[in-house]
């Protein structure tokens, strides 16, 4: 299956979505921060983003990791609170393939990494 690198400070819910992941057979990594994410991303097929504070910045930071080549051809999926849904057409902006609800992320997870993978 995929790696996918789940991007968040939120380590309560990042862990959740790790753990549906990992148990819909991914090799998936949590990582609090972009350092993180730059010594994981060899192999990386998908990102997992958080959107939901700091969605700009969070967005930009991965956006200028693709721009670096170290995630280029991972595709990414970002989540966002359903309250702010600027987040999500900033993040779109930022080239984030797909934005959803993080109540959403939250009941299907492995649902949405699959059609993405499968989106070539």
């Amino acid at each position: 299956m995929a790696k996918i690198l789940v991007f968040t400070p939120d380590l309560l819910f990042g862990s959740s979505v790790l753990g549906a992941l990992t148990a819909g057979g991914h090799s998936a990594v949590l990582c609090s921060n972009t350092e993180a994410l730059r010594v994981e991303a060899g192999g990386a097929e998908l990102v997992v983003i958080d959107l939901t504070d700091e969605a700009a910045e969070r967005a930009a930071q991965l956006a200028e990791l693709r721009v670096d080549g170290v995630l280029a051809e991972a595709k990414t999926l970002g989540y966002h609170s359903h309250v702010d849904p600027d987040s999500r057409e900033v993040a779109l902006e930022y080239g984030v393939e797909k934005v959803v609800p993080r109540s959403r992320m939250h009941r299907e997870p492995t649902v949405l990494v699959a059609q993405l993978l499968e989106s070539a």
